[in-house]
């Protein structure tokens, strides 16, 4: 039970990681107009450029998927725990 409790935090923390990470993914490419921007550096050239109203919507969209990832996580923790309390 704890392997399946340790495996679902790593798999958080390397999500949390990816989702957030605006400078890294400007120094790699990841800001190629029409190509290859991410939400996160797309969030930020749009607050940039001073389009709040759609810079709150994609964090909007982006806190959704982060908090959806979450929950599925979590029920399947929940899963499995009650298989192990059941066998």
């Amino acid at each position: 039970m704890t392997r399946g409790f340790s495996l679902a935090t790593v798999v958080l923390a390397g999500f949390g990681r990816a989702i957030a990470e605006v400078g890294a993914v400007m120094i790699v490419g990841g800001n190629i107009d029409h190509a290859t921007r991410v939400m996160t550096t797309a969030i930020a050239l749009e607050t940039s450029k001073g389009n709040l109203a759609t810079a709150l919507g994609l964090g909007i969209v982006l806190l959704v998927i982060a908090l959806s990832v979450n929950a599925a996580v979590q029920i399947v923790n929940n899963a499995s725990a009650r298989k192990a309390a059941l066998a």
